[in-house]
């Protein structure tokens, strides 16, 4: 059976993930792709439910290896009921955020330890990856204060501006060890940005 695309956006939150995802979905369906989209945490109705607990901005006590057990759990569900399933039928996911989120976020931003981090989330894939991971690099302050403009902002987009710099950095340093994440500059133009986009799709069609 034909194995589909399976796309990823990584970035700080209010890097502008939503609108690159259509983006991609609108060239993509030129090309005769079919879509679909999802998100973490969350995409299953139990991943939904976890992702209500992890972002509730009343859990301010949740531990940091609480955290990160909870995020590979909504993973694994995510995985077996809804991207291996797509992927199978040869459609093409887009997925804001993925694995590389849990390693920067509570690998470094909650200094539980990259590799402690990678070793419950690849528990929780069972060997399912992505074809392409774009990170969307632009400063964190600058993204996350027009986030909380939007909607105030969840638990862990209420953190301190030196917790979002920590997990900016941490992306930097991953991404140097990881090949398939690639750098896209999101605050250029929404044409540059598309056209940079573009370019990293093309060499996996």
């Amino acid at each position: 059976m034909k194995k589909g695309l399976f796309i990823v956006l990584e970035g700080p939150d209010g890097a502008g993930k939503s609108t690159v995802s259509e983006m991609i979905a609108q060239y993509l369906q030129q090309k005769g792709h079919e879509i679909e989209f999802t998100r973490e945490p969350g995409g299953t109705p139990i991943g939904e439910k976890i992702r209500g607990i992890v972002l509730d901005n009343e859990n301010t006590e949740m531990a940091g290896t609480t955290e990160a057990l909870l995020y590979a759990a909504s993973r694994a569900q995510h995985v077996s009921e809804k991207i291996r399933p797509i992927l199978m039928s040869g459609k093409t996911l887009i997925c804001e955020r993925f694995y590389h989120s849990s390693l920067v976020y509570q690998g470094i931003g909650r200094k539980l330890g990259v590799e402690k981090v990678r070793s419950i989330n690849e528990f929780a894939i069972e060997g399912t990856y992505p074809d392409l991971v774009l990170f969307l690099d632009i400063d964190p302050a600058e993204a996350l204060s027009r986030k909380k403009s939007l909607d105030g902002g969840d638990r862990l987009e209420q953190e301190h501006v030196s917790f979002h710099m920590d997990v900016y950095n941490g992306y930097k340093e991953i991404i140097k060890i990881s090949p398939e994440i690639k750098v896209i500059n999101a605050s250029k133009s929404k044409e540059e940005v598309f056209n940079s986009v573009i370019e990293q799709l093309e060499r996996i069609l």
